[in-house]
């Protein structure tokens, strides 16, 4: 979006050091500290993005984290942190960002969601459960928006090469393996890039999508069309 010539306000816990000089790059990007479960924080960062820009055109809703656990080794509190930034974040960044979206050209919400809610890994209840939650909010969202002239939609990514899924294939043993395995899941035959997402989010804030709202856009290479059988039966169907 930067690069289309938008001001890009980016909230992170992520301190400015950390995030390095990327950032200024064309004087397009800035970065607020953000905690998206702490309605203070929330508070503050629409309270800088009024001063600073005067309103809000298109929220992006990208906060996330995820576990790995069975539901009897999940406690209540990993339960709870997961809910809070998955879920709670983005109700609290529209309850707070939507007075400021009030009265701009085409205003869009871009809810991050994933294929997770839609069917389910192993040992992810919580995630699952969060970003099924999060496709639900974005199409009641759409309805009680609309009369304001925002849409409302969320995007549902595939396997995506994110610091979150790295984690995942530099624990493999054979790191090119796993790549290799994700990627024959995909009829297209590679895993996501974070372009894939951001590309399609750019599509979706743009008046070319001005008739879209209450969607959730699917962008997983085919993940999810391809239906399943035991490698021993593949030759025979």
């Amino acid at each position: 979006m930067a690069a289309e010539g938008a001001t890009v306000v980016i909230g992170d816990l992520t301190d400015p050091g950390e995030v390095g000089a990327g950032l200024d790059v064309a004087g397009h990007r800035e970065w607020v500290p953000l905690d998206v479960t702490d309605e203070i924080s929330v508070l503050e960062f629409a309270e800088s993005v009024q001063a600073g820009h005067g309103g809000v055109d298109v929220l992006v809703n990208n906060a996330g984290i995820m576990d790995t656990r069975s539901i009897l080794d999940e406690t209540v509190a990993d339960w709870d942190l997961t809910m809070a930034v998955n879920l709670r974040g983005p109700f609290l960044m529209v309850k707070h960002l939507l007075p400021l979206m009030d009265g701009r050209d085409s205003p869009s919400i871009i809810n991050i969601g994933s294929i997770e809610g839609l069917a389910a890994n192993a040992l992810h209840a919580a995630y699952a459960t969060s970003k099924a939650g999060i496709h639900g909010l974005t199409r009641a969202l759409a309805v009680d928006l609309g009369p304001m002239g925002i849409r409302v939609n969320a995007i549902a990514p595939g396997w995506i090469d994110t610091d979150l899924n790295r984690g995942y294939v530099d624990r493999h043993p054979n790191r090119e393996t796993a790549v290799a395995e994700l990627a024959s899941l995909h009829p297209v035959g590679r895993i996501g890039d974070p372009v894939d997402i951001a590309t399609t989010a750019l599509w979706l804030a743009s008046t070319d999508a001005g008739f879209v709202t209450g969607q959730v856009v699917t962008v997983d290479g085919g993940r999810m069309t391809r239906l399943s059988i035991p490698a021993s039966l593949a030759d025979d169907t």
